[in-house]
């Protein structure tokens, strides 16, 4: 009975290092932030896009040619 329980625990240890090793290792949250698109707030309607998909004038960023064409937004905020 003893032999039966040594080799139930020597196989349970062997995959269970198996899986440790041969699982892919889970990406830093730091390299998770690292690859993350800067965002910029559209002036006219207040959402916010990746910098890539956004539309520039001047120093003012806008998130369709529609809103880049109307212009900032004039409310009160």
């Amino acid at each position: 009975m003893f032999r039966l329980l040594l080799w139930i625990a020597i196989i349970a240890a062997a995959i269970w290092l198996w899986r440790r090793f041969t699982r892919a290792k889970a990406p830093n949250p730091d390299q998770q932030n690292a690859s993350a698109a800067p965002m910029v707030r559209c002036e006219h309607c207040g959402i916010h896009v990746p910098r890539d998909h956004a539309f520039a004038k001047d120093q003012q960023w806008f998130c369709s040619q529609s809103h880049l064409e109307q212009g900032p937004h004039s409310s009160g905020r």
